[in-house]
């Protein structure tokens, strides 16, 4: 029971005061954005918020990181936003309940290993991408109802009002750590618009909030193959979004608080979560960054936090709906604009002219396409590409081959650097067939025969060899190369003497 819920792991140090009010912060900060996250799609508001109350009940209770916090995501809703136009909501709730099915097979098959390959100059560029994203989006909290920039004393006084928060939240902290200060900092600002009676832009501005609990709701769409060609695509985006920002989320917050999580168990989670929340009526979601690094920097650190925040959202709804929405946009965008400072790498910046210049590109692309496409998952799938190949392209490069003729007139070559698709050009130009002896050995000792590109490399040199009459051996080979060689059996001689071991790493779920 433990590994599940950590919440009654009794040998877990829980500051239950901290994981609570953390739980209502982060539950307060939700309602706009699961609200605009909704509205974004061009669903009801209350898709979001029942999103955002299942996403982050079933991904606390089963998640494999304890303090994440998961919800109605702007990466979603800008994935399903054309679903919705083109045909209906009763759609999105059959896509929602697919992606949850991918994710939960990916877990299952624990593909969540994979997020491994993610580079550290993706992660930079992903993180300072989402910040960035973040920041911009809070700017529309400056514009009027009518789309215009506010001006004169709305300004003055939206800027007054977000700045005193960021103030409150920044310095705080070093006074006293007794209450969470985005917290605190909400209720200043709430308690100062309401006794002086400021007019100024609140949630119920945006829409209302008031509902009841998540209706059960089987999606209305015909059970055909057509409509499985339809949501498909859809759903496999929404769940490789999701995976890809939930699985990065987790090892940012792995990095904060010197902890590991389990990303296969994370990817059961969030599938089980998608799929309850197209039953409930939610637009479904993904791990959120802002919401999680609140909650980590409050100090909350089991899955406390995460109940709360998910069962007072649904308070809020159900009971509490006239009271949050006089809640001030001004103190919600003064902490999501803290949340961005918080999330951009700042130490990234230090990397200009020390790190290579591969690396540095790769971090700017992968911001450049978070900011200006909003499409996560295509950001860390490019920035992954682009890492490969310079990958290749690099150890393409370091193929190399030191030259021997031994007593016996036996010419060796002692093969550097492992031969793939990338380095078979660089490979084959190192004998000199024709004016080879009689009898020639490739040592593959420090060497590794990676894909069929090199297989078919071998078979043109010893093809080349053998039309001269020469003999040729294959020297020290793994017996995973060899296993790719099987094949080729017929063509080469091989000595599989001292071969070396390579040991591969497991993950569990």
């Amino acid at each position: 029971m433990k590994k599940y819920l950590n919440l009654f792991d009794l040998s877990q140090k829980v500051n239950y005061k901290n994981e609570v009010l953390s739980g209502l912060t982060v539950a307060l900060a939700l309602v706009p954005e699961a609200v605009a996250f909704a509205l974004i799609a061009g669903l009801p508001p209350l898709t979001g918020l029942y999103a955002a109350f299942v996403m982050g009940l079933i991904t606390t209770l089963l998640g494999g990181r304890p303090g994440m916090i998961s919800g109605a995501t702007g990466a979603v809703a800008v994935v399903i936003v054309s679903l919705v136009q083109e045909h209906s909501i009763e759609y999105v709730f059959a896509t929602v309940i697919l992606a949850g099915i991918i994710q939960l097979a990916a877990g299952f098959l624990r593909l969540g290993k994979f997020i491994r390959l993610v580079p550290q100059p993706v992660v930079f560029g992903f993180v300072n991408g989402l910040a960035i994203v973040i920041f911009l989006s809070q700017m529309e909290q400056f514009k009027s109802a009518s789309g215009d920039w506010l001006s004169g004393s709305a300004l003055y006084l939206m800027l007054g009002l977000v700045l005193l928060t960021m103030l409150i939240i920044f310095g705080l902290p070093k006074l006293t750590k007794a209450v969470p200060a985005s917290l605190t900092a909400i209720l200043v600002i709430f308690g100062l618009v309401s006794f002086l009676n400021l007019d100024t832009r609140t949630v119920g501005d945006i829409a209302s909030i008031e509902g009841g609990f998540p209706p059960f709701h089987l999606a209305m769409v015909p059970f055909t193959f057509e409509t499985l060609s339809i949501i498909f695509p859809y759903a496999a985006i929404v769940a490789g979004v999701g995976l890809i920002e939930s699985l990065l989320t987790l090892n940012i917050v792995d990095e904060l608080t010197g902890t590991r999580g389990r990303g296969n168990k994370e990817a059961v989670a969030q599938g089980t979560a998608n799929i309850l929340s197209g039953l409930f009526s939610g637009m479904g979601g993904c791990a959120m960054i802002g919401q999680s690094l609140i909650n980590v920097s409050n100090g909350a650190r089991a899955r406390l936090s995460g109940i709360v925040a998910s069962v007072m959202l649904l308070v809020f709804v159900m009971y509490g709906s006239s009271l949050i929405e006089k809640v001030p946009m001004a103190a919600l965008t003064g902490l999501m604009i803290m949340v961005a400072i918080g999330t951009f790498e700042w130490a990234s910046l230090r990397t200009f002219g020390k790190m290579p210049k591969s690396d540095i590109f790769v971090l700017i692309m992968v911001t450049l396409v978070t900011v200006f496409l909003h499409n996560l998952a295509l950001a860390v799938i490019i920035g992954v590409i682009i890492s490969a190949l310079v990958f290749a392209w690099d150890n393409a490069k370091r193929i190399r081959a030191r030259k021997q003729i031994d007593e016996n007139g036996v010419k060796h070559y002692e093969i550097y650097g492992p031969v793939f698709f990338g380095s078979v050009a660089a490979f084959a130009e190192k004998f000199d067939v024709e004016n080879d002896p009689d009898e020639v050995v490739i040592d593959f000792a420090e060497s590794r025969v990676v894909d069929m590109s090199a297989i078919e490399a071998l078979n043109k040199i010893t093809e080349r060899y053998q039309k001269l009459g020469k003999k040729l051996h294959l020297k020290h080979l793994s017996p995973d190369c060899l296993l790719l060689l099987k094949n080729a059996e017929e063509l080469i001689d091989l000595n599989v003497v001292e071969d070396p071991t390579y040991k591969v790493v497991t993950d569990d779920l």
